[in-house]
């Protein structure tokens, strides 16, 4: 597969982050930012999900970290992480606290 130029998608928010990203073709992750405007100061995970169109058995987490202590993460796969079949990206975060918070992933599509 070969990928074109690097695309950003950007959401923002102030309550529980519930998005997903619906790719028009087949994509492939390059990278993921989270910012909060403080520590999120609750035991909660922001997680990023393949959610399969082909059946739940197939949904596979693929990251999550704490925001207890955190302000910021960014993961950067080892590899590009390759989304096909029309899948859905979901993130999650529970945000209790509702800190404000600025999510953007980059991600380029198959050529």
């Amino acid at each position: 597969m070969a990928f074109g130029k690097a695309i950003p998608w950007r959401k923002t928010g102030a309550a529980a982050m519930a998005e997903s990203l619906t790719p028009t073709g087949p994509m492939s992750v390059v990278s993921v930012k989270l910012h909060l405007s403080a520590a999120g100061g609750v035991s909660e995970n922001f997680t990023i999900t393949t959610n399969s169109v082909a059946a739940a058995a197939y949904d596979t987490l693929l990251f999550s970290q704490d925001m207890n202590t955190a302000t910021d993460v960014l993961w950067v796969p080892e590899q590009p992480i390759p989304i096909t079949n029309n899948d859905v990206l979901d993130f999650a975060y529970a945000n209790t606290n509702t800190r404000t918070w600025g999510l953007e992933v980059t991600y380029r599509m198959e050529v």
